[in-house]
């Protein structure tokens, strides 16, 4: 009796542990689970019971190659299950699921790329599990030993009902009522059929090929002359550096003292925390939510330059191998094109081509450059694994590359570093510019794609969320003497602590280029919500942000809105949209409830249909 006693509790004891260790991590969100998705959890335990107690009893036999064949499956199924789920909820607060292997598999060297940056914590979250997966095989060879009919039936059966957990479907979104093991078991299986063409996911996730509608010749306005260089950082957040001049900067020290008179914008927001998205609403001007084939044909500030008579330039150090960028990029029609791989074709697949061959790259393209020109550098080498050179300063310490939870701090000096040494070698870029003739008619436009999470609202990275440690982002115009009106700089001054978004960067780079007005682009103009920001007032309309966009589908679900200073935004995971005052609370922790936001819910289900998450 005691040894069936304790041969039942081995055969239910991996389970045991991950519903434990899942409770211990998640138990506020699976205590309010509705009766629906407990019931979706139960069903899932069953599955998780099933297959690992078949998968150790298997295991278990006395004999017999098919002991050794479901050893190894029980060992590195439990070990990947247990272990992989507790790495990925450490850095975003949730589950990998099937929707995340679809998208990851668009960019599988990537997620290599990324999980190597950070080796030894992925391996000891394996760890653990590796171990207790041996020491489960192990005990039940001691104390099952099964034989006859049903061990020999159950080897043969025991892999047949691990690969049938992978196509089970199981509820992975919105609350992710079922246990972490079956939902990354179940995410191998969006992996497999994404990698045989049997989801639709594959072609949405990624840039298709851009072709712009087309743009009349375009009169230029009676402006002072003046080009325009556009600088976009990566992955960097507003407190990463000095947007207003700061004697004592040192986050980005360089820029910091080559534009004391810089017009800053303080309240500057992305409208997602994805650089294709974001691209797409900074050179279109259009709202993240315009639909697939609108993001990829419309005018962009490229083409309104061009049409105008103005030289044009794209330089980035960014590889545009990740996630199908060269298509989005393939039809720009810029007079000087550089990416990652001319500079380095061994480039990074994440971080790109190191920043000193773009630096060097630029300071010798600005000089090719006819007037008026319209050129934008793209850098990229803070996107994480974050690239820092350890021959140049690093001055925020102690540093590391552990994403540990108790090495955050550490963590995100090696961030903040690689900010410092990519502003270094921005204002090698910029010192050069000034330099030139051109340069004293050159006017630079400052912003960053987005910004990046440290565990502020339970999640690393970016993408996963509209927290402003995703959106909130630097913004800066500097434009020497005599390339702005008095009246353009007193609205620039103006907008100094005004919100102000991504939507108005376009509008403000052809107001710069001087035909923002001409009636032969009118049409397309309406579309744009934004308002440049060398006009008297700032955009004052409620701004619609979000993560899943017709140019780059997500791994989570996430989006809200904005207006002033009240953001509305869901995860997910949440039940229902929060709200949060980022004047009275510019961290967002006190949720204010929905209907605090006034307008803003009804707009989100006007625009979006349903909360993130939810069943389509």
């Amino acid at each position: 009796m005691l040894r069936s006693r304790v041969a039942v509790a081995l055969l239910l004891s991996a389970t045991a542990i991950v519903v434990g260790t899942d409770f211990y991590r998640r138990w506020p969100r699976l205590t309010a689970l509705d009766a629906t998705y407990r019931l979706t959890y139960l069903a899932a335990i069953l599955e998780s019971l099933i297959v690992w107690g078949v998968l150790l009893y298997a295991a278990s036999r006395r004999r017999g190659y098919a002991r050794w064949v479901n050893a190894v499956l029980f060992v590195i199924a439990l070990t990947f299950s247990l272990g992989g789920q507790a790495y990925f909820f450490e850095q975003y607060n949730a589950y990998l699921n099937t929707d995340v292997s679809v998208f990851a598999s668009n960019f599988k060297d990537s997620i290599i790329n990324q999980l190597f940056a950070d080796i030894g914590n992925y391996v000891m979250a394996k760890l653990p599990p590796f171990l207790l997966a041996l020491g489960l095989v192990w005990s039940g060879r001691k104390l099952l030993r099964p034989r006859g009919r049903k061990a020999r039936v159950a080897g043969y059966v025991a892999p047949v009902l691990l690969v049938a957990s992978f196509f089970i479907p199981t509820q992975h979104r919105h609350a992710q009522a079922s246990t972490p093991d079956i939902l990354y078991l179940n995410a191998v299986g969006g992996l497999i059929q994404t990698q045989l063409g049997l989801t639709e996911q594959s072609d949405q996730v990624r840039p298709r090929q851009r072709d712009s509608l087309p743009v009349p010749a375009l009169t230029r306005a009676d402006v002072p002359p003046r080009n325009v260089l556009f600088v976009i950082l990566e992955s960097v957040r507003s407190d990463a550096v000095c947007i207003e001049h700061d004697p004592d900067c040192q986050r980005t020290a360089a820029t910091n003292r080559m534009f004391p008179n810089r017009y800053p914008f303080t309240e500057m927001r992305s409208m997602a925390s994805c650089t294709a998205i974001s691209l797409a609403v900074l050179w279109s001007g259009l709202r993240p939510v315009e639909d697939r084939e609108t993001l990829h044909t419309w005018p962009l500030i490229y083409d309104y330059a061009r049409a105008a008579g103005y030289d044009t330039a794209f330089w980035t150090s960014q590889n545009m191998m990740f996630g199908n960028a060269r298509l989005w990029v393939k039809n720009l029609g810029v007079g000087h094109f550089t990416s990652a791989t001319e500079l380095d074709p061994t480039s990074d697949l994440d971080m790109g081509a190191p920043e000193g061959l773009l630096a060097a790259h630029v300071s010798r393209g600005l000089e090719e450059l006819k007037e008026p020109y319209l050129a934008v550098v793209q850098l990229s080498n803070v996107h994480y694994p974050y690239f820092v050179d350890p021959s140049l300063p690093m001055p925020f310490q102690p540093s590391s590359t552990s994403k540990a939870a108790e090495d955050n701090r550490a963590f995100r000096n090696f961030y903040q570093n690689a900010v410092h040494q990519q502003d270094l070698h921005l204002a090698d870029m910029l010192a050069d510019l000034r330099k030139t003739p051109a340069g004293q008619r050159t006017v630079i436009v400052y912003t960053s794609d987005h910004g990046e999470a440290f565990r502020e609202h339970g999640q690393m990275g970016h993408t996963f969320s509209i927290f402003d440690e995703e959106i909130h982002v630097p913004g800066w115009i500097d434009a020497p003497p005599g390339t702005l009106t008095d009246e353009e700089a007193a609205n620039l001054e103006k907008k100094r602590h005004e919100y102000v978004y991504h939507v108005d960067i376009a509008p403000t780079i052809l107001d710069l280029i001087g035909v923002k007005d001409d009636p032969g682009i009118a049409e397309y103009l309406e579309k744009l919500p934004g308002r440049s920001l060398l006009d008297p007032e700032p955009t004052d309309v409620p701004l619609p942000f979000t993560n899943c966009a017709g140019v780059w589908s997500c791994a989570f679900e996430n989006w809200g809105y904005m207006h002033r200073n009240m953001k509305l935004e869901a995860r997910s995971w949440d039940p229902g949209y929060k709200c949060y005052d980022l004047k009275q609370d510019p961290e967002e922790l006190q949720n204010l409830g929905p209907e605090a936001c006034g307008e803003l819910p009804a707009l989100a289900t006007r625009t979006f249909g349903r909360l993130p998450g939810a069943t389509k």
